[in-house]
């Protein structure tokens, strides 16, 4: 069985325990999917000097994050690891020319447990993270992503969880009763049909070429991730499985890479 790869707009930590469009599709698209035998999780919650993969045979719940209710602290997804397939990736990353290390130690950051909690709530799939590199840029992760291709032949998920639009200072300071602002939806439409047409180059280059690009994305780390699971799908091109906005200005869209 070859599973897809993913990208996934993680949004804010209480989608593991508040319900809403994004939420609810994701309690269902596990089932949808199937049962891998295992998840690689490029997580933006996860940045490292060079690509870095966790080979934790009992990864540890990460509760990266202050300031929301206590039950999201007593939240533990105990999936175990997968040491071997995590030494697997990180010699194809090594075969692709990139300096490729591992770390025994790294658990699951809220970018995995939290829409993994929701899509395998059983947590009996072994789950393993690579980590990104903000400051290598979006053709390094397509990069990353295309030598990790050969996974998804071992019926291994391949999942990049980021955020479509990440602007906290916008989030945090608008209401979210209005409507969603066209800077938002200009930007998620632009990223739409850039996937649907595989307009790799546009994408890559997207903070020149996307309308709002800086304004949806401050910083590169969420939008990252995308480039991993566009780099581990077929033909370079891919399907949007979901749009909501969280928040007025949060788009939690949602890519399936075959």
């Amino acid at each position: 069985m070859t599973m897809p790869a993913l990208f996934i707009s993680h949004g804010s930590p209480m989608l593991a325990i508040q319900d809403g469009p994004a939420h609810r599709f994701l309690k269902s698209y596990g089932a949808e999917l199937g049962k891998p035998a295992a998840i690689l999780s490029v997580s933006a919650h996860w940045e490292a000097a060079q690509p870095t993969v966790s080979t934790a045979e009992r990864p540890a719940t990460i509760h990266d994050f202050g300031g929301f209710p206590q039950a999201l602290f007593e939240i533990d997804y105990p999936a175990p690891g997968a040491p071997d397939l995590a030494a697997k990736a990180a010699g194809l990353l090594r075969a692709a020319g990139h300096e490729a290390t591992t770390d025994a130690g790294y658990g699951l950051d809220h970018g995995s447990w939290v829409p993994l909690s929701l899509m395998y709530p059983a947590a009996d799939v072994p789950v393993f993270q690579l980590s990104v590199q903000t400051c290598y840029g979006p053709a390094h992760h397509l990069a990353l992503g295309q030598a990790l291709r050969p996974l998804r032949e071992a019926n291994v998920l391949i999942l990049g969880s980021g955020s479509l639009t990440h602007n906290l200072r916008a989030f945090f300071t608008q209401d979210g009763s209005g409507a969603t602002p066209g800077w938002v939806t200009d930007f998620a439409d632009w990223t739409e049909s850039a996937i649907a047409e595989g307009r790799t180059g546009d994408l890559l280059a997207y903070r020149e070429t996307a309308p709002y690009a800086v304004q949806n994305h401050p910083t590169d780390e969420h939008f990252l991730p995308i480039f991993a699971a566009l780099g581990a799908g077929s033909d370079g091109k891919g399907k949007r499985v979901h749009h909501s906005i969280d928040g007025g200005v949060l788009a939690m869209d949602m890519y399936r890479f075959d």
